[in-house]
């Protein structure tokens, strides 16, 4: 079995992805996913005092080589027409995951795994990486594209069959599973099956319940508000772990040393999509770019300077684009 390098400990290796988040942004747009065991960051992936562990100097590097498209291919597209009238993208996201959307208080800077995409595909459609970042929820994303407050939405949204009645979905551009949390003291849990008999945490308002249910049927379940209440319960020590997905998990370890991911990946893949307006022109034109970023190593670029300052193995394979 091939192993992985995680912040100085050997694992094996799994299909990643799955960086979207709780406090990262994405704890109120959870899901549920995962990952492998991961201790503290440290060195390039500490968290700085804007709370970032992003390589911001690779981030820029990213932005500064990304391409631009020719001027025939944006002035036949009317969604891209119009955003390059207009000199930036107007993004549906958050600004408070560390890895995917974080601002810097000091500078303003928006940058993130999720950030970089919407800032490369400004980029490649305006000549400049620029976005206008509106604050979405749960609740308000598919709202925003109907009445197209923006031009798309791009904040670990996952693609269910439900919302692509509503709204249409370029990608998936990452992937997630589900993860399991505890203390970094912790020695006793390594794998969802030594969840039995344990107390463990989820959202009540994720998928979290049914995948308990299903994968570890002999552990205590108790539920919680929202991320930071259950990653408390695991600090406090008032349960054993805590499982959610995976891009919310990382978060909660880049902010907190006394906190791993422990144990391969498991559950369904939620995969995460660019939300665009249904029946736009817009589809076709990101999906031949996220393709396009993926084949040149943009992408894997992009997540060596986010995701992969917590998790120190090599990119994944981007997940495979609906055609």
């Amino acid at each position: 079995m091939e192993r992985i390098e995680i912040a100085g400990l050997q694992l094996s290796r799994r299909k990643l992805l799955g960086i979207g988040l709780g406090t990262l942004g994405a704890g109120a747009l959870a899901a549920c996913s995962s990952s492998p065991s991961l201790p503290a960051p440290s060195g390039s992936g500490s968290a700085g005092a804007s709370g970032s562990v992003i390589d911001l100097a690779a981030y820029d590097a990213v932005l500064s080589k990304g391409k631009v498209a020719d001027a025939s291919l944006v002035d036949g597209n009317a969604w891209a027409k119009a955003i390059k009238a207009r000199g930036m993208i107007n993004r549906g996201g958050t600004d408070t995951s560390s890895l995917f959307s974080l601002r810097d208080p000091a500078t303003g800077k928006v940058a993130g795994f999720d950030a970089g995409i919407s800032q490369l595909l400004a980029k490649y459609i305006t000549g400049q990486p620029k976005e206008n970042l509106s604050q979405v929820t749960v609740d308000t994303r598919e709202t925003l594209l109907q009445n197209q407050s923006v031009d798309l939405v791009i904040a670990t949204y996952s693609i269910t069959p439900a919302r692509q009645q509503k709204v249409d979905f370029a990608g998936p551009y990452y992937e997630s599973k589900s993860a399991i949390l505890v203390k970094s003291t912790n020695s006793s849990i390594n794998s969802v099956d030594d969840l039995a008999g344990k107390n463990v945490a989820t959202q009540a308002a994720s998928t979290g319940v049914a995948l308990l249910q299903k994968y570890a049927p002999k552990a205590n379940v108790q539920t919680f508000d929202d991320n930071p209440k259950c990653l408390a319960a695991v600090q406090q020590g008032r349960v054993d772990a805590y499982v959610i997905d995976q891009s919310i998990l990382l978060s909660d370890v880049a902010k907190n040393k006394d906190v791993k991911i422990v144990g391969d990946p498991f559950g369904n893949s939620d995969p995460y999509g660019i939300g665009l307006h249904k029946g736009s022109d817009a589809l076709a034109f990101v999906n031949a770019w996220l393709k396009s970023i993926e084949e040149d190593g943009t992408w894997a670029a992009l997540w060596k300077a986010t995701v992969g300052q917590v998790v120190k193995t090599d990119p994944p394979k981007p997940p495979a684009i609906a055609s």
